[in-house]
């Protein structure tokens, strides 16, 4: 049974909120101030029709729009769902006072990495995107988010999917655009026989493909897949940790150097294959802190064989377990960390304790970020800005970097 239900105001994840006397009920793909229908099931609903649009309804970029669940706002004014985002930010750090900047836009046609579903079905090889909050699988022919060379490759990763399915189940493969070509890491597509691994590998050559590996094991690599982080190219390892975009890459990137540009050594924690570590290195000494064996082995090869880098040291060390502590944190007068969307609980109390002038906080959620930074400001940091980044186009998504000062006590 579907009823008619006025939305109030939208959701963390994007979904238009309708009050009613059962509490809060969620409808995606609506805007405040609209009168729709909807066909209610617990506290969420599906859109049937929209009887009154908001001003700020859009045409969607997209023909898949709704279907597939990708995107949760193409339907959302520009300048109104930018503002949004940049609300979020505000939203998650309420009761701390801090300058936020404007968002940083996000470009169509620019994300360089994408994770695909695909599944075999009695028409033939699904690939595309999951249906919102469904684990049905919905076949794309094109995507307004992803660079070009993603979806010209569309056909071609299909028939891949095909030549390498051994499951009933559906399983996942990411596409990441390198300097060498696109790099496919596929995972739970079930163990490749000698022959269907022959087939691949020669699909992978005919087709111009970077590399093909499966559940981490490199089938074939006629190329490295590699990734410039400044002046600086590394190889990255499958499945490679990657911003979404090299445009909100380089400006995370260019916030941070500004800030720790008087820094001689810094250290750069959750430092993944480099993106700021190498960059960094043009100015200063750097310590790059990582836990994924791999992406350290990528930054430290791709800095042993770059030049004019100032000397960048490498440690492998699982921070959540054992962070770095403040007395080992005050050899440096700089820090970056970018930790996953946990957060930095742990480290950001050693942090606090540290006298490292300089630090910039990274972070794709803003409700982490807000209690890292509240345990920063109380170990005596001032937050100077945040600046929120959009490099999730249509997602709930979004990015932000904080920079902190704090006076450096005197060394008798």
């Amino acid at each position: 049974m579907s009823a008619r239900f006025t939305i109030k105001k939208l959701g963390a994840q994007g979904d238009g909120i309708a009050e009613t006397e059962s509490g809060d009920l969620f409808i995606p793909f609506t805007l405040p101030g609209e009168t729709v229908t909807a066909a209610r099931e617990r506290d969420r609903a599906a859109l049937m029709a929209v009887l009154e649009a908001s001003p700020l309804r859009i045409e969607p970029a997209c023909r898949h729009f709704t279907e597939c669940g990708g995107c949760a706002l193409q339907h959302f004014e520009a300048e109104a769902y930018r503002q949004w985002k940049r609300d979020k930010v505000v939203h998650a750090l309420k009761g701390i006072d801090c300058s936020i900047d404007e968002l940083v836009a996000c470009a169509p046609r620019t994300r360089r990495r994408v994770v695909l579903a695909a599944r075999r079905a009695e028409t033939g090889m699904l690939l595309g995107f999951n249906r919102h909050l469904s684990p049905e699988i919905i076949a794309i022919s094109g995507c307004p988010i992803s660079l070009p060379e993603i979806v010209a490759a569309l056909d071609r990763l299909r028939a891949l999917a095909d030549l390498i399915c051994a499951t009933t189940k559906s399983f996942r493969m990411a596409v990441t655009v390198t300097g060498s070509g696109l790099d496919v890491a596929v995972h739970e597509s079930g163990k490749l026989g000698e022959h269907q691994r022959r087939i691949a590998s020669n699909f992978v050559l005919a087709q111009g493909f970077a590399r093909l590996s499966i559940d981490d094991e490199i089938i074939i690599e006629p190329r490295k897949p590699v990734v410039m982080f400044g002046s600086v190219a590394v190889a990255v390892p499958p499945g490679a940790f990657l911003q979404a975009t090299e445009a909100a890459e380089q400006a995370m990137a260019e916030i941070v150097g500004s800030h720790l540009k008087r820094a001689k050594k810094v250290a750069d924690l959750f430092a993944g294959c480099g993106s700021f570590a190498l960059r960094l290195a043009a100015k200063s000494e750097v310590h790059a802190v990582e836990g994924d064996a791999a992406a350290l082995s990528a930054l430290d090869r791709g800095a042993r064989f770059a030049t004019g880098l100032k000397r960048v040291t490498a440690e492998r060390r699982d921070l959540f377990r054992r962070p770095l502590t403040f007395k080992e944190l005050n050899a440096f007068d700089g820090l970056v960390f970018d930790p996953p969307r946990a957060g930095a609980e742990d480290q950001s109390k050693q942090i606090a304790r540290s006298d490292v002038p300089y630090v910039a906080a990274v972070s794709c959620n803003p409700v982490t970020l807000a209690r890292d930074l509240r345990i920063l400001i109380d170990g005596g940091y001032t937050l100077k800005s945040v600046t929120p980044i959009d490099q999730f186009l249509w997602s709930s998504h979004v990015e932000a970097v904080a920079l902190l000062e704090k006076p450096r006590k005197r060394r008798g």
